[in-house]
């Protein structure tokens, strides 16, 4: 069953991109692709109907072993850390097809390199051998990279190969640190239940999960090695924005999750108030910084930064309330980034501007963009997290779940939170309301195929925000499982009186 989720995107890719015109003529190509996605979300919402979530462990184990020599197995499964990771990038791969343009230059080299990023993305989700996770992981680097090079803005050379070097470090650290976790524990496989940390000193554990941090942290990314995220986002397309930040930033805190707190509990108890400060900071900055902005696009860009400080105190916290918001937060930033960045695509190719100084009264009933506007209110009240909206309830978790734990870096994030909503009132009150200039307002209509991805992800902010039950309860038992996992005072004594 899951590796359908892999396999039909990359098979399709290969398809798309080598199968003659004669076949597959370029009218085609993204109706095919359109198509394939398509049956790729209904398969993910299929797989979610059928996950059972009262098990903490995996789901549906796909196992081949592959080269025994190397630890190499093509071993997959799902849990409820990875069960909304999945679905969300499904969904947002066939938004972003989707939205992009029917105009879309060389069409087959552009649709094969999204459909291999998903099947990359949904591979890394899957994956339960430490080596393969590292494999589908660097698959998507040079997709991305030339979807911002080939298809992006101005800038976008100098963007893609920012991205590229940034990645490519993430990468390096993360492979050098599960080679190091699989030597020093005298593991003769890199698979993930066969992997045991508790043979580690101490020293080498923390030093090994510092190069997690590290490799996940560029991902993400947190400060200071978020300086490839304003240019990427920015530079590129608007659907291949939506990827970026609604599902490539996941892989970092699902990395982070999944194989720092997971693998080396001990030592995350250790990290833990440093990641809280951290995560504290970089909530702060990416609001701050999200304030001073003059391009709307570039400002949504920070805010992403800004709301992954929430994921990182969330998972420092590491209590059962604070994981199931994580997970929860994961999948809101992903929607809630989705729509904004759709529509702040809409409004660019509209008006044909991003600046803040040249956009005014977009809200007017008669020559402006009514429909447009009202979503972009909507989608920025819900990362500013007010209630009714998912953004608000993923927020609450996390901070409901670590201010006993952390409670200053969770005051900081609060008040990044307000922060959020000073710059995107900023955003409304000058893009939405305001006087239209009457010389200039001559903006070409929008279609409703225009809209209906705004208006799916608009749907779910507003579903999820009024039943949030549908947003937690599919993580709920898996983070009760971590948690419980995590060795306490308590445990650590007995044990070492039943060693003795």
């Amino acid at each position: 069953m899951l590796s359908v989720l892999i396999w039909l995107p990359i098979v399709g890719a290969a398809i798309i991109g080598f199968l003659p015109d004669r076949i597959i003529p370029k009218k085609r190509v993204r109706l095919v692709s359109l198509t394939l996605s398509f049956l790729v979300l209904l398969w993910n919402i299929f797989i979610l109907l059928k996950f059972d979530i009262n098990t903490p462990g995996m789901q549906f184990s796909e196992y081949l072993p592959w080269n025994e020599t190397l630890g190499l197995s093509y071993h997959l499964g799902v849990d409820g850390l990875s069960i909304l990771m999945l679905v969300l990038n499904s969904l947002l791969t066939w938004i972003a097809i989707y939205s992009s343009s029917q105009d879309t230059e060389r069409p087959r080299l552009f649709y094969s390199m999204v459909l291999l990023v998903s099947g990359g993305v949904s591979g890394a989700f899957l994956a339960q051998n430490l080596l393969l996770f590292f494999l589908f992981y660097e698959l998507e680097l040079i997709p991305f990279y030339l979807l911002i090079s080939i298809w992006g803005g101005e800038k976008r050379a100098y963007a893609g190969m920012k991205f590229l070097i940034y990645t490519a470090v993430s990468g390096a650290l993360i492979l050098a640190t599960f080679l190091g976790i699989v030597w020093l524990s005298g593991s003769h496989s890199f698979a993930l239940d066969a992997v045991s940390t508790q043979n580690i000193s101490a020293g080498m554990q923390l030093l090994l999960l510092i190069g997690i941090i590290l490799g996940f942290g560029i991902k993400i990314p947190l400060i200071p090695f978020h300086t490839w995220l304003p240019d990427a986002y920015v530079e590129a397309s608007a659907p291949i924005a939506i990827l970026l930040g609604g599902v490539l930033a996941k892989l970092g805190t699902y990395g982070l999750l999944r194989f720092g707190f997971g693998l080396f509990p001990q030592a995350w108890n250790i990290v833990a108030p440093t990641l809280a400060i951290w995560g504290a900071i970089t909530a702060i900055y990416g609001s701050v910084i999200a304030i001073a902005q003059k391009d709307i696009k570039r400002m949504v860009a920070y805010s992403s930064i800004g709301h992954m400080g929430y994921i990182l105190l969330a998972a420092a916290s590491s209590t059962k309330l604070a994981l199931v918001g994580a997970v929860a937060q994961m999948f809101s930033h992903g929607i809630i980034l989705a729509i904004l960045f759709h529509l702040v695509g809409v409004i660019e190719t509209k008006v044909g501007t991003r600046e803040l100084d040249k956009l005014n009264g977009l809200m007017s009933p008669i020559r402006g963009l009514p429909l447009i506007s009202a979503l972009l209110v909507l989608g920025g009240m819900a990362s500013a997290g007010i209630p009714g909206l998912t953004g608000f309830i993923a927020e609450f978790i996390v901070f409901q779940g670590s201010f006993a734990t952390f409670p200053l870096p969770t005051l900081l994030c609060v008040a990044s939170s307000g922060l959020t909503a000073v710059y995107f009132v900023i955003l409304l009150n000058r893009t939405c309301f305001g006087r239209l200039n009457n010389d200039l307002a001559y903006y070409p209509r929008v279609i409703w195929a225009e809209k209906i991805p705004a208006l799916i992800l608009a749907s779910l902010i507003l579903f999820l925000g009024v039943q949030p039950t549908w947003l937690v309860r599919w993580s709920e038992t898996t983070t009760t499982a971590m948690v419980a996992a995590i060795p306490t005072p308590e445990k650590t004594v007995i044990s070492q009186v039943a060693s003795k």
